[in-house]
């Protein structure tokens, strides 16, 4: 589900959330950040069992510097990012919609940023966020291109909406607690 995001309604059907060149920064961060969290893993399955178990045994590796580096900064932001996400599909799954322009996702995407991204965000960021609301997909080309671009029923697929998020949101706050409990998020601005 959180690839399948980046595809397109436009002319690019690998890229879900509109222009390929505004989103596309945000999908190689994406995704860099989860292959730096496989390369740990893959390190050592045995060691790093679980998310936890890589973030305890960064903590004592880098001591001072944790958790300002390797794979729990990475987690933090994908963390962050997949929460983006959450909110999003909760926002659009929910009904919430622009009376005046029911097939943008507009306000469904600002009210993820705002409370998933905004605080960790400078003031350039935020602005190229709110310009780059523009270039988001109709709602009916998102739940096509969630659909694997099949013909959508939208109830249908609202519906497949809320059984990821019914899987997805625990698996998401489980993540956000640990975080909370090892001490290890950080509030500074990219």
């Amino acid at each position: 589900m959180l690839l399948l995001l980046f595809r397109s309604r436009r002319k690019n059907p690998q890229d879900c959330l509109g222009t390929p060149i505004v989103y596309s920064p945000v999908k190689a961060d994406l995704a860099g950040n989860i292959k730096k969290i496989r390369a740990v893993y893959e390190s050592n399955p045995t060691k790093f069992k679980t998310l936890k178990n890589i973030l305890e045994v960064e903590k004592e590796l880098y001591g001072p510097a944790w958790p300002k580096t390797g794979a729990t900064l990475a987690l933090m932001w994908l963390k962050r990012g997949l929460k983006f996400i959450q909110v999003l599909l909760q926002s659009l799954s929910d009904g919430e919609r622009d009376e005046e322009n029911p097939n943008l996702i507009r306000v469904n995407a600002l009210k993820a940023y705002e409370i998933a991204l905004k605080k960790y965000h400078g003031w350039m960021l935020q602005k190229l966020f709110s310009g780059s609301v523009y270039a988001l997909p109709y709602k009916s080309d998102l739940l096509k291109a969630l659909e694997k671009g099949k013909e959508v029923n939208e109830e249908e697929t609202i519906e497949k909406i809320h059984q990821f998020l019914a899987k997805a949101t625990p698996v998401l706050d489980a993540i956000y607690d640990m975080y909370t409990k090892m001490n290890a998020e950080l509030n500074y601005k990219a």
